[in-house]
């Protein structure tokens, strides 16, 4: 019972550093006026946090394996706290750009630890829900996070928000410094090591489904408050309802994606999740004028958009049992990659074409990612066949 509470302790730890990374998509516009710079260049906070998380998150797991799990998780935090100060201090664009980097180094190492640190807390058998506890407080961070920084923001100024988030960190500190027990390291797993899995065409073709669906995702994410205020016509009241309904949808979505993995198949979910969420991505385009229906539709989107997560997860752990936490971190920072990407390619298409372009690019971006997922699962079946002769 006692590591039951220290688990929803990390989870709550792992709410703050998750709400560090959806809010900005949420005050997007007021940070771009704040600063003094275009939408799209303000876009490119998202690409950098993400370049910097796929990146530096890997390569510093690596290096400071053998460290004691709660000392590197406290030094984690206390490098977000840091990032959470820069933001504050920020007095033009190229600061918040470094305190975004420093924002997404702290967060990617900690989760990382955190989720280690859950399984090794929970009971034999409990593994799983312990780790789901606290992705599921990351996850949280898009439902109560991302509209209430929204909400803040049109109130007060947005650094109000990281301000917050920072002096709450401080206090996870502490808590997890006074509840954690020290934990020995683990045998580091070197970075070729690692990317050697990508060698493996089966492994390389399935991850770049996650790469296509998060970039198509990401290209109309990054700019969802901006294209709800600007092209729906709603109110900073209605975006954080719109806001607040897309969370909830993809904690659904999530939970549905995982059910229909076990149920469905991996197949009908993962394919049947891609195309509802590309033909979605097109009617919010179409009908971008007329909030009646693009709220709803956000919800759907934010549905079937995460339904793919926990699919994509079950896929890739069942082709690598063996090196299945090497396989899930090389998703993690192709997912940050596809970010990267997506919020690039949606800063072109604000700034050369128009903001409600961003519906139809994305759409195409995750449509994109059905041909990966079809010849995977082809290869999938092939190899299926093989073993039974």
């Amino acid at each position: 019972m006692i590591n039951s509470w220290k688990i929803y302790i990390l989870a709550i730890a792992s709410f703050l550093v998750g709400t560090s990374e959806f809010v900005i998509a949420g005050i997007l516009d007021r940070v771009a006026s704040d600063v003094g710079v275009t939408l799209a260049a303000a876009g490119q906070l998202i690409t950098v946090y993400s370049l910097a998380y796929a990146i530096g998150t890997p390569i510093l797991i690596a290096i400071t394996a053998r460290i004691d799990r709660r000392t590197l998780m406290l030094a984690a935090l206390a490098l977000f706290f840091i990032g959470n100060l820069a933001t504050i201090a920020s007095t033009g664009f190229a600061m918040l750009m470094g305190a975004r980097i420093i924002l997404a180094i702290g967060t990617g190492v900690f989760m990382v630890v955190a989720l280690t640190v859950a399984a090794s807390l929970a009971q034999p058998g409990k593994q799983g829900s312990a780790i789901a506890t606290v992705l599921l407080g990351f996850n949280l961070a898009l439902i109560l996070g991302v509209p209430l920084g929204r909400v803040i923001a049109g109130s007060y100024d947005w650094k109000i928000i990281f301000t917050g988030i920072g002096v709450l960190s401080l206090i996870a500190m502490v808590v997890l410094r006074l509840t954690i027990s020290k934990s020995k390291g683990e045998t580091p797993v070197p970075i070729r090591e690692q990317l050697s899995l990508l060698r493996t065409p089966r492994i390389s073709i399935a991850l770049s489904i996650s790469f296509f669906w998060i970039l198509g995702y990401t290209v109309i994410y990054t700019y969802i408050s901006p294209f709800l205020l600007d092209i729906t016509g709603m109110s900073d009241r209605m975006i954080s309802v719109g806001l607040f309904a897309f969370g909830i949808a993809s904690l659904l979505g999530s939970q549905v994606g995982g059910y229909g993995a076990d149920k469905w198949g991996i197949p009908r979910t993962m394919i049947g999740g891609l195309l509802f969420h590309s033909g979605i991505l097109l009617l919010i385009t179409a009908f971008a004028h007329s909030s009646a229906f693009v709220l709803p539709l956000l919800m759907l989107w934010s549905f079937f958009a995460w339904s793919t997560g926990p699919v994509q997860q079950v896929y890739l752990i069942g082709m690598a049992p063996k090196a299945s936490g090497i396989v899930l971190s090389l998703n993690t920072s192709i997912v940050q990659l596809g970010m990267a990407v997506g919020a690039v390619i949606g800063g072109m298409v604000v700034e050369n074409i128009s903001l409600q372009a961003v519906g139809w690019m994305g759409a195409i971006g995750v449509a994109i990612g059905i041909l990966p997922a079809a010849v995977s699962l082809s290869m999938r079946s092939q190899v299926s066949v093989n073993s039974k002769n």
